[in-house]
């Protein structure tokens, strides 16, 4: 088990740097939460969530570069370090994602998370897996890309830890046409930024809002899967976690 990082020790600065941090994030949310809903209203699809999970990454001290590109429709399958995964995946590809069930319970969390269009899915329930698989696939028909973390926890980020093959159901058999394209994220700083072992999730938020260094991320977009590599869900997992270890390695 990875061990517990001491809970956060916040200068008096780094209070305030929350504080000022916490306020910008609100202020988002107020702004883009009804310009959302008119935007749904009309058809106009998620592009305020985007805006919003974008501003939050910002907010957070996140500098973002990308190599590559993402796929239009595919199912990313990331390496999965810290929260801001989420913003920086929203910001760099569009995508939505899929968590688990556990966020459901958290009704703010679950409001958020449903703006921009999450699949929740029930990690332990294998009797509703036909029914989650199809959930995901209609995700996929419906909102482009969409962003699943085969690790089912975070990592350091040194490395990604072992794809759960089983969060892939959805794939096998694979949908025609869709393309399944691994990504890398590579933190410069992934031991301090990673969320890992009994840290409380409030005191990781705390701990990276009071960091007055930025945040530095390369989101890897790596080529799409192809052939054998696509010949089931263990093969697509398998696939997936060595190109991202290969290239995490560099």
């Amino acid at each position: 088990m990875d061990r517990a990082l001491p809970a956060p020790r916040i200068q008096p600065l780094g209070w305030g740097l929350i504080g000022f941090r916490l306020l910008l994030m609100l202020l988002m949310l107020v702004v883009c939460t009804p310009l959302h809903f008119a935007w749904r209203a009309v058809g106009a699809g998620r592009w305020w969530p985007r805006i919003f999970l974008s501003a939050i990454g910002a907010i957070a001290g996140l500098h973002i570069r990308t190599e590559g590109r993402a796929v239009p429709g595919a199912l990313l399958l990331s390496n999965h370090v810290s929260w801001l995964d989420i913003p920086a995946l929203a910001h760099t590809a569009g995508s939505a994602f899929v968590a688990h069930d556990g966020l459901a319970a958290f009704p703010f969390l679950k409001w958020l998370c449903e703006m921009n269009d999450t699949v929740f899915i029930a990690r332990h329930d294998r009797a509703s897996v036909a029914e989650q698989a199809g959930h995901v696939r209609a995700a996929m028909a419906a909102r482009g890309r969409l962003t699943l973390f085969p690790e089912g926890t975070t990592s350091d980020g040194t490395s990604p830890i072992a794809f759960k093959s089983s969060l892939l159901s959805a794939l096998e058999p694979l949908p025609e046409g869709v393309a399944v394209q691994p990504v890398a994220l590579v933190y410069e700083d992934a031991e301090r930024i990673a969320w890992v072992g009994e840290e409380h999730g409030l005191d990781n938020f705390k701990r990276i809002l009071a960091r007055l260094r930025p945040i530095r991320l390369t989101v890897r977009f790596l080529p799409p899967l192809g052939g054998a590599e696509l010949a089931g869900r263990k093969a697509i997992s398998a696939a997936a976690r060595s190109a991202i270890a290969g290239t995490m390695a560099r």
